[in-house]
């Protein structure tokens, strides 16, 4: 099987690289830091000392990285990946950034005669631990395709969303939702409370109902046990519903409910809260 470049292994990353290799795929890992990089050498896959080395080795590059910056560093920067590309790699993004910069990695990365899928994915640590991500998939219908059995190993709801760029669109858009969900969950379950009802038979209730969400699900029961420990960081989303708010100023459309929630985000990370998980929204309430 062809072997893949792996690129950042923090929460998500790790468990989708340690999945492709169960799959039986010879996997090359960098990061940052060398702890995860050991973790997964001692489950089969190989080291590299930098982006260059692992685009030296491989012709199918993933990363998933934190923000822009990172990208552009791993990308572009010294020993970074321009400089070891070969013709015909195919590189994935699955990292959440701006689409402006999947459109500058796209452009660079094909006049190396590289392909470029920007796959933005959503689920969470769950979803990557088991393989069933969300994967939102803009870039060439070719890419597209030679990409999807790696794809499958990692997700189950997986859509080619269009060209360059449409994938991290999408992303911005399911990150709004997510956003405004937890947050509208956080109020009607501080409402509950302060009111004397029982919470957990409010959630209860609101599951059998149209208010019915996979969030209210997952997030609800975390809210009652007081349990925010990371899946996905507050201060990730936080740039998430800043990537959606810039997309929007481009478009000159106004996003006031996520505004909101960027505002009540910023509340908690100022108050040196950034490590929760984003169902840490309720803390602004329970306070």
């Amino acid at each position: 099987m062809e072997t893949i470049g792996f690129i950042g292994l923090g929460i998500m990353g790790a468990p989708v690289a340690r999945n492709l290799l169960k799959a039986g795929y010879p996997v090359v890992v960098h990061n940052r830091s060398r702890d995860s990089v050991d973790d997964l050498v001692k489950d089969g896959a190989t080291a590299a000392n930098s982006p260059r080395e692992v685009a030296e080795q491989t012709k199918a590059i993933i990363t998933m990285l934190p923000d822009s910056p990172d990208v552009e560093q791993v990308a572009f920067g010294d020993d970074g990946l321009l400089e070891g590309l070969q013709a015909g790699t195919l590189f994935i993004d699955m990292s959440t950034i701006a689409p402006a910069t999947a459109l500058e990695v796209d452009k660079r990365f094909s006049e190396k005669r590289v392909s470029c899928l920007d796959a933005p994915v959503s689920g969470g640590e769950v979803g990557a631990i088991e393989g069933t991500l969300s994967i939102m998939v803009g870039g060439s219908e070719e890419a597209f395709e030679k990409a999807e059995p790696l794809f499958e190993v990692m997700g189950k709801n997986i859509v080619h969303i269009g060209e360059a760029g449409a994938g991290q669109v999408t992303k911005a858009c399911n990150q709004v939702v997510v956003g405004l969900t937890i947050q509208a969950i956080s109020e009607a379950l501080a409402l509950a409370k302060k009111s004397g009802v029982d919470v957990a038979k409010v959630r209860s209730a609101l599951l059998g109902g149209f208010a019915q969400s996979r969030i209210l699900d997952l997030h609800g029961q975390r809210i009652l046990d007081g349990n925010f420990k990371p899946g996905f960081r507050m201060n990730l989303h936080r740039k998430d519903v800043g990537i959606a708010l810039e997309a929007g100023d481009q478009q000159n459309l106004e996003l006031p409910a996520t505004k909101l929630v960027a505002q009540q985000m910023s509340r908690l990370i100022d108050a040196g809260k950034d490590g929760l998980d984003h169902s840490g929204l309720y803390v602004l309430y329970d306070e």
